[in-house]
Formats: C-alpha cells, sequence, structure tokens
C-alpha cells in the first residue's frame, strides 16, 4: 500500500493491498478500497463507499458525496464500484437515496471519460464507455456495453438497454431500446449498433435479426406492443430478440420513437 504523505486516510477506512493513494486526497470513514486500485492526486472519496480491485480513479474526482436531492436527509446510502473501471478527471459519482434501493452502483470494466457525472441511485452495468460530459440524472439504469457519446444528457429513470450507443450532444428524454442507436435533441431512433454487435461477436444472422426487429419496431407502422409481440415470436429462434423484446415489456418512461 502506497499512500502519499499529504494524503489524508480516516483511520477506520479499509484499503486493500496494493491501493495507491495520490497526494492531497481525501479517503473517508466508511470507504473500503479493494486491491491494486489506483486513486489519483486530489481525489475525495467520502460516504458509504466500496470501490472494487484493480480501478484506475484520476486526479479531481469526488466520489460517493451525497446526493443531489432535496429529500436526502443524511441517510447511510452508498456507492458500490466493481473492479478494473477507469474513471477519469473531474467525475462525480454520488451515493443512493433513501426513495429508490439506496445506492449508486457502476459494474465492471467500465471506461468513463472526464467530467462524467453519475447521479444517485443510477444503476451501471459493466463493459460500458462513456464519453467527456455524459450525465446521467437520478434513477438511471444503463445496460452491458452501452457507449454515451460526448456530452450526451439523460433524463431521470430512462432505461438504456444494453449494445445501445448515442451519438455526441443526444438528448435522452425516454428509453432507449438495446442495440439501437440514438442521435439528436431530443434523440431519435437511427439504426442498430451494427458494428459494435460484430465486433462483440455477434453472428451475421443474429445482426441481421436485430436490424429486422428494428424495422419492425420503428419502420412497420405496428403499434408498440404489436411490435414487441412479433419480436418476442421471433426470438424463440433468436436468443439476442429475448433481450429487446423484455425491454420492451418492462415498464419505464416509453421507448424514444
Amino acid at each position: 500500500m502506497s499512500v502519499h504523505p499529504s494524503a489524508v486516510v480516516h483511520p477506520a477506512a479499509r484499503l486493500g493491498r496494493g491501493v495507491s493513494v495520490g497526494a492531497y486526497s481525501i479517503i473517508g470513514e466508511h470507504v473500503e478500497v479493494g486491491d491494486d486500485t489506483v486513486i489519483g492526486p486530489h481525489v475525495v472519496v467520502s460516504g458509504h463507499t466500496r470501490i472494487g480491485q484493480s480501478n484506475r480513479i484520476f486526479q479531481f474526482c469526488s466520489i460517493g458525496e451525497a446526493p443531489q436531492d432535496k429529500k436526502y436527509a443524511g441517510e447511510p446510502t452508498r456507492l458500490e464500484i466493481g473492479d478494473r473501471n477507469t474513471i477519469r478527471e473531474f467525475c462525480t459519482l454520488n451515493c443512493g437515496t433513501a426513495q429508490d434501493v439506496g445506492v449508486t452502483r457502476l459494474g465492471d470494466d467500465n471506461w468513463i471519460m472526464a467530467y462524467v457525472h453519475l447521479a444517485h441511485d443510477c444503476q451501471v452495468g459493466n463493459q460500458t464507455i462513456f464519453a467527456n460530459n455524459a450525465q446521467l440524472a437520478g434513477h438511471v439504469h444503463v445496460g452491458d456495453w452501452a457507449i454515451l457519446g460526448g456530452f450526451t444528457v439523460v433524463h431521470q429513470f430512462v432505461r438504456i438497454g444494453a449494445h445501445s450507443i448515442t451519438a455526441m450532444g443526444t438528448i435522452l428524454l425516454q428509453d432507449l431500446p438495446p442495440y439501437v442507436m440514438a442521435a439528436g435533441n431530443p434523440g431519435e431512433p437511427r439504426a442498430i449498433n451494427a458494428e459494435g454487435l460484430k465486433r462483440r461477436g455477434f453472428s451475421a444472422a443474429a445482426v441481421t435479426a436485430v436490424k429486422r426487429a428494428f424495422k419492425t419496431l420503428y419502420k412497420s407502422g405496428l403499434k408498440l406492443e404489436e411490435a414487441r409481440a412479433d419480436i418476442e415470436a421471433e426470438s424463440a429462434t433468436v436468443p439476442e430478440l429475448a433481450m429487446l423484446s423484455g425491454f420492451l415489456a418492462a415498464p419505464g418512461r416509453g421507448i424514444i420513437r
């Protein structure tokens, strides 16, 4: 363990083996940091925060601070960060609130670029990429492998499906289904994330089926429930469509159209 002499680490904080804490960083009383995590200079880690193994947190980040919610009354809500995440400069990750599950979560192997904000009660999966200045309001759920372009802004309670992608400056006011590419203000569906699916090993047949499902959802003129039923029927032979069908069936803010 390597802690710079100018860093302030509370005696009750728990730091694993191989943890590095940079100059002038502050680690609070209720913080747990897993093995081999590197915390750069001028980082504040506070609240009831658990950070997993082999993360790298760059300078000037605020991790685990109280949520920006007027209803917050000091409850011991939490922030949980998984393993092998990269969190670049000036990111802010807040704890959860008692009005939701009480915990904000960031999974494993995520690439979080500078100035990203994860508000209270956000639930982010694995292998996501958030480009510079992506901003999530409270209670947002993000699926695995999603990519948010720079300056993407997401309304509270929005769901972002796995393998989806947004263009720079996209404003998401409603749910973004899995596999879909979105752009604009407000965000509109443009196509599927075909290149991303190919890179992740989706077969040509699966990509073709996802493209066909996109047309069913957005180009066929069917009502949403009718389109979902068609996609669900096709998922019997194309397992990759089950996730899309399930997403459409779940309650939310309504999908972008």
